[in-house]
């Protein structure tokens, strides 16, 4: 054997060996935490918790990610045959890693597509952090954990499980997560009665929440649902007849509807609710010994507010105030601004206290160049006695302030007299604008 012979095999096997090293390297955690055995076989996400009526309908939730899981039995085939057909199309024939999709990969740069697949897409979305970084380095990294992790998830659960997973863990657009809550949003549907088109919309979306928003960019919305209609018919999913329908029907969000903090039933009981179950949560641990998380544990919680009860309070407490504001409005220390002759400070104080005031401060500047900023005149949408709870205008923050200042609360509270259930709570006139609560501190 040559010695040019040997010198490539001697790099050949060092290299392979190498290689052989850093995956093991890897797979122990040297480059950064790996997942063990009991996380990979019980995987978490944050789940919301949810606020439910005495009727057992749901008037709220707390979250960081709006996320409720749901079982693959209960996700509809159309959600299903679009996510494989658009992401993974043979998926149910590798076991995590896709050898033909790497090498399209590295033979086109990544302009002919991608090489993760469903179950490393899973594992990014599961156990990666900072799966964003521009890093090349550490992104090469994170690829070949991600891998190493997708075989292991592979081992652990079926191939429909694996889909589940995915589906609860990924982000649709309006910063919603998991396929119940995007169902939910977008067509007021539980996942399992999603049709053809709307699945391929929800799928579409989870490429790029933000560019594929139906609210906010419709075209480019459209545009990705018709694609992955295409790759539905592609992959033999869909006829040319029915992919051709289906393609010329737009988008339907006539159902949808986004809850938060601000909308949804009794806001302010919401409020006042959950910061007494953060003192609870403080107080109970889970069976692993951690504390409760309001925010991330998906846990359920049921109330004792009547809707039909809570929605009347809400109905009484806008028509008497809408109509006391109006006349408040007509008083002329009012009309002029007069009312607040020596109590100036109010208003300052007000003032350093806003969202304005704060993002003017972290921008760098100083406090008289902040100061000036509200006396100068802008488009904002301000609190109104209409249908939207608001109205577009031009004034000076400053005006603004004092706008709000005056605008009169109140507070609304009925109660089971024999039990002391609560049947219905308001805090304010507003949540979205006003959120101070009224309890007993």
């Amino acid at each position: 054997m040559s010695r040019a012979v040997k010198i490539f095999w001697r790099i050949f096997f060092g290299g392979f060996a190498s290689f052989i090293l850093f995956l093991l390297l890897c797979n122990w955690g040297v480059f950064g935490a790996m997942p063990s055995i009991d996380d990979i076989q019980n995987p978490s996400a944050s789940l919301s918790s949810q606020v439910y009526a005495q009727d057992g309908s749901l008037m709220g939730k707390y979250f960081l990610e709006d996320r409720v899981n749901v079982d693959f039995k209960d996700i509809s085939p159309n959600i299903v045959n679009a996510l494989i057909a658009t992401e993974d199309e043979r998926f149910r024939n590798h076991s995590g890693i896709d050898l033909r999709a790497i090498g399209r990969a590295v033979r086109g740069l990544g302009r002919d597509g991608g090489a993760s697949t469903i179950t490393m897409q899973t594992a990014k979305n599961l156990f990666t952090d900072e799966w964003s970084t521009r890093n090349f380095l550490k992104r090469g990294v994170q690829k070949i954990k991600e891998s190493i992790i997708a075989v292991k998830l592979e081992k652990n659960f079926t191939k429909d499980e694996i889909v589940a997973l995915y589906l609860n863990s990924v982000e649709y657009s309006e910063h919603v997560f998991g396929i119940r809550n995007a169902a939910k949003t977008f067509f007021n549907k539980e996942p399992d009665r999603v049709n053809i088109e709307e699945a391929a919309m929800l799928v579409g979306m989870v490429n790029a929440p933000y560019l594929y928003n139906p609210k906010k960019f419709p075209k480019n919305a459209l545009e990705r649902r018709n694609l992955v209609l295409d790759q539905m018919k592609k992959n033999g999913y869909l006829t040319l007849e029915k992919t051709d329908s289906l393609k010329s029907s737009p988008i339907d969000l006539s159902h949808y509807k986004k809850l938060d903090e601000t909308n949804g039933l009794g806001p302010y009981f919401r409020s006042v609710l959950g910061e007494d179950l953060k003192k609870w949560c403080e107080e109970h641990k889970k069976s692993n010994g951690d504390k409760y998380n309001l925010y991330k544990d998906g846990l359920k919680i049921y109330t004792t507010i009547n809707p039909k009860m809570q929605l009347y309070a809400e109905e009484a407490v806008a028509k008497h105030m809408s109509y006391m504001q109006k006349i408040l409005n007509q008083q002329q220390n009012i009309r002029d601004k007069s009312v607040w002759k020596g109590y100036e400070n109010v208003i300052e104080a007000a003032i350093k206290h806003s969202d304005r005031w704060a993002n003017c401060k972290k921008d760098g500047m100083s406090d008289s160049e902040t100061r000036k900023t509200f006396n100068q005149k802008t488009q904002m949408k301000i609190f109104a006695w209409n249908s939207k709870r608001e109205k577009d205008t031009v004034m000076t923050p400053y005006d603004s302030v004092m706008y709000c200042k005056q605008m009169m609360q109140a507070a609304f509270m009925a109660m089971d007299p024999v039990s002391g259930e609560v049947r219905a709570w308001v805090g304010g006139i507003d949540f979205k604008n006003f959120k101070w609560k009224y309890d007993d501190g």
